[in-house]
């Protein structure tokens, strides 16, 4: 029997970053009990009112009005299908209705999932081991595991009220070159990030790009969360904002429509130069998205041709809006949001032990705990075993060790009823076992 020593492995396998889910999921399992504020899952009520099959027939409706034959649109649904996707023009055209992104559908790579769409624009982007990656400090995991396994060398830039700290950012592209490098790109989540819940301001967006434009910056933009501001609080996307194609924009149908189907995309419209490759005969240049249609040709082929048919369904029953598919989901972690901070507010409020003190996020799925004492295994297990509630500790989200006193709670997954119960024990774990 072959035994295989972990040292011959890649060194990622051992990477905290990435047992930090399944870590989760063990302490859960064997807590059944216990009330969960650990995931960032959409809630169980939006989603029974998925019907595959409508939406799927409304998808090859779709297909042949654009005058593929009744016989031709159902074999999509069998077939590989094109790496590049089979939707693209519909999320393109509810993209540029709804948040002003004017791409056309050759730009988008419809992927599986945001995370598919990271590993793939890092793989194209980053080529030079002196190539670094600026992210977002706390960042979301994914993007961290995706450069951990590629071997991309990051570094962490704070987020400050107004969002990433630009002069951090200027500070780490200075030392990048004095150090014989060169900071590639940079990865935010400007609305509502997970696991920090800020929010970047118009100002510090606007102030971005033009750093990037300085600096030769390119800026990885992760939308997951936009959707939840409140209706007319909403601000526009750096995509939206850039005029010099200096923003590559991923997305994610996991929390408009359902994650099961693992559906995301990339918007990558910046041209590329290669004079190996003679122009189509259209005479448009190669752009971004055609090297990583081309790298995802390797990695899943295409993305699933029936999951990509109900999300496009999906979106047509919708008026083709992104708006429209998220707003009543938007109201439900909107009040999740609000029950949560209040329910902080009651239990904790005038109670609470010194140094515990919490943000106020107006979006997004999550909410930071400060704590006076390390947030490790060691008390997780305390307050599910004896207080009957779970959280996320904040360390794994940091690249240098600042998240060690700090929680995330996620009011996603719970009905409100839960939630206050989850409060209740939450302050009860907090009062006992974090007070002076």
């Amino acid at each position: 029997m072959v035994h295989l020593n972990i040292d011959r492995l890649h060194g990622s396998v051992r990477a905290p970053v990435l047992g930090s889910i399944s870590f989760l999921n063990e302490v859960m399992s064997r807590h059944p009990g216990a009330i969960s504020f650990a995931p960032g899952a959409p809630h169980p009520d939006t989603l029974p009112d998925v019907e595959i099959q409508r939406f799927t027939d409304r998808f090859l409706d779709h297909v042949v009005a654009r005058g593929a034959s009744p016989a031709r649109a159902r074999r999509l649904l069998f077939e590989y299908g094109p790496s590049r996707g089979l939707i693209n023009d519909i999320v393109a055209e509810a993209l540029r209705r709804d948040h002003g992104i004017d791409a056309p559908p050759e730009s988008y790579v419809i992927t599986v999932g945001a995370q598919e769409a990271m590993l793939l624009v890092l793989r194209a982007l980053f080529r030079s081991p002196d190539d670094v990656l600026a992210l977002a400090n706390p960042c979301f995991v994914g993007i961290t595991g995706a450069a951990r396994l590629l071997d991309i060398d990051v570094v962490a830039v704070d987020e400050t009220a107004e969002g990433l700290d630009l002069d951090g950012l200027e500070r780490a592209c200075r030392q990048a070159r004095m150090a014989g490098g060169a900071l590639r790109a940079v990865y935010v989540a400007p609305d509502y990030s997970n696991p920090g819940g800020g929010r970047m301001t118009l100002d510090c967006r606007r102030g971005l790009l033009a750093l990037a434009a300085r600096e030769d910056l390119l800026i990885l933009e992760d939308n997951a969360y936009a959707f939840t501001a409140a209706t007319g609080a909403e601000l526009p996307s750096l995509k939206a904002l850039d005029t010099e194609r200096r923003v590559i924009h991923i997305g994610t149908f996991a929390k408009t429509a359902f994650p099961g189907a693992r559906v995301g995309f990339v918007i990558a419209d910046q041209s590329v130069d290669d004079a190996s490759v003679t122009p189509a005969d259209d005479g448009a240049a190669r752009t971004l998205a055609d090297v990583l249609a081309t790298l995802k040709s390797m990695v899943t082929v295409n993305t699933s041709p029936l999951s990509q048919a109900v999300i496009g369904g999906l979106l047509l029953e919708h008026g083709g809006s992104l708006d429209a598919l998220g707003h009543a989901k938007s109201e439900l972690y909107q009040r999740n949001l609000r029950l949560l901070l209040a329910a902080l507010d009651r239990h904790l409020g005038d109670t609470a032990p010194a140094g515990v003190h919490w943000n106020r996020p107006d979006g997004g799925f999550f909410v930071r705990v400060h704590l006076p004492v390390p947030a490790d295994a060691e008390l997780l297990e305390v307050s599910a075993a004896d207080y009957g509630v779970l959280w996320t500790p904040m360390r794994q989200f940091y690249l240098d060790g600042a998240g060690d006193t700090q929680i995330r709670l996620s009011c996603s997954y719970l009905d409100p009823d839960e939630i206050e119960e989850g409060v209740h024990r939450l302050a009860a774990f907090l009062t006992k076992e974090t007070g002076q």
